[in-house]
């Protein structure tokens, strides 16, 4: 099973909407969004995937009410408010915007995967058993945006930019 992780859109539609392409390209089966997506807006770009999506908020809220009411025309993309532990392919994996946290998750090696965003740079690495992996940003401010498309079967990844 092959999976896209973003993070940190900051409302920037063109490199979502590049990132949403790159993962329909290379087969992905699950988008995962680390959080500051900010705008209702952005809900129908997400749903233009067409498959499973994953979403948390992050320190940049927007409006959340707005976000859920537009959330009923896509029941397959989900919002899990300020984390998201779930099971996929018999593998844990935990999703939080701040580091700091999950790199306290990845310690635990209660999951397989943490993914997390906030700092917009780019990182994977491996604590015991669990891969954390940080997409780096798709806004494109700090440096070239960047998403991760990961095989969760094989633990073999590959960090996109999107130019």
């Amino acid at each position: 099973m092959v999976v896209a992780i973003i993070s940190d859109t900051h409302d920037n539609l063109p490199h979502t909407e590049k990132a949403i392409k790159i993962a329909c390209e290379k087969g992905c089966e699950i988008l995962f969004h680390c959080g500051d997506l900010i705008s209702p807006f952005m809900i129908p770009l997400l749903a233009s995937f067409q498959k499973d999506v994953h979403f948390i908020v992050g320190n940049n809220r927007g409006d959340i009410a707005l976000m859920c009411e537009h959330l009923k025309k896509y029941p397959w993309v989900r919002f899990h408010g300020e984390h998201a532990f779930l099971e996929v392919g018999g593998f844990k994996i935990a999703m939080v915007h701040y580091p700091k946290m999950a790199y306290s998750l990845a310690k635990s090696q209660d999951f397989d995967y943490v993914f997390c965003g906030h700092t917009h740079k780019f990182e994977v690495q491996e604590i015991g058993k669990t891969l954390l992996i940080n997409p780096g940003e798709i806004l494109g401010k700090e440096g070239p945006p960047t998403m991760v498309i990961l095989g969760l079967i094989t633990r073999s990844w590959e960090k996109i930019e999107l130019g």
